[in-house]
């Protein structure tokens, strides 16, 4: 870890911190949890526990000039801390009374932040401009966020909306269709099949019969679910006897099942 020095303002105080090669800010813990009366191995078991936490080692040179290795965390590790510490085990009454206002602040950033877009942070040394830049940053970042969102929203909405007109068309109609239509329609959802072939995968997947008379008949559990009617046609044959033809007919609810079933959520 690099030993550039740098500085975290801290309530009218500053931390001294070393700047990593990438750019990240940590910050020796040891040091600040003797300045709070705290345990330091109390707090360090209990951020190795943490998602969020990011603990390494800071390799600092003493006045005797040997290197010493220090436990560190990084800023982003220490602002979540300081806002979780149990402010009644401090021991130091200005710590603790410092760290009662920092998680009060925390709050109140947190929930501008999920809440109205962003926060920002104010000091007495800042000048009106300075606080107005970053009004507009905030402002900037937020009205992005807000951009990404609607634009996946609206990508959403014309994805779906195909199906949902569709789907709107026919629950709002009690006609039927031959299972030939319901290919085409099919086909104009995405899945690429002809009449013949989806006789055969309705007769597959269970809703259509497979053998004798009952081929290409619904099935009991087709017919239980309101997928099918059947229309039957008496049919005379040139000896004079009749037999009866039984044509399945994919009511509205069967064509709004299987354009779901096999259309748009159906790997083709």
């Amino acid at each position: 870890m690099s030993n550039d020095i740098v500085e975290i303002p801290f309530h009218n105080d500053m931390l001294i911190a070393h700047q990593s090669e990438d750019g990240d800010v940590f910050v020796a813990l040891r040091p600040i949890c003797n300045s709070m009366g705290i345990d330091f191995s109390g707090q360090l078991q209990k951020m190795k526990r943490q998602p969020w936490a990011t603990v390494g080692e800071l390799h600092t040179v003493g006045a005797d000039g040997k290197i010493r290795d220090m436990t560190a965390i990084n800023r982003k590790t220490l602002t979540m801390w300081l806002a979780t510490i149990d402010t009644s085990r401090l021991k130091d009454e200005q710590a603790r009374r410092n760290v009662i206002v920092y998680q009060q602040e925390a709050a109140e950033a947190l929930d501008r932040y999920f809440n109205e877009g962003g926060a920002i942070r104010v000091s007495d040394s800042d000048s009106d401009a300075d606080i107005m830049a970053r009004a507009v940053l905030v402002a900037q970042k937020t009205i992005e966020r807000k951009n990404e969102q609607i634009q996946a929203q609206s990508d959403r909405i014309r994805e779906l909306e195909p199906k949902a007109l569709f789907a709107d068309a026919v629950a709002a109609s009690d006609g039927t269709c031959l299972v030939g239509e319901l290919a085409k329609m099919l086909r104009q959802n995405g899945l690429d099949i002809g009449q013949n072939r989806l006789f055969r995968l309705l007769r597959d997947d269970g809703f259509l019969g497979k053998s004798g008379a009952n081929t290409n008949v619904p099935t009991q559990k087709a017919m239980e679910l309101g997928l099918f009617r059947i229309k039957e046609t008496a049919v005379t044959h040139s000896d004079g006897h009749v037999t009866i033809s039984r044509t399945p007919k994919v009511t509205g609810k069967g064509q709004r099942y299987f354009i779901n079933r096999y259309g748009l959520n159906h790997d083709a």
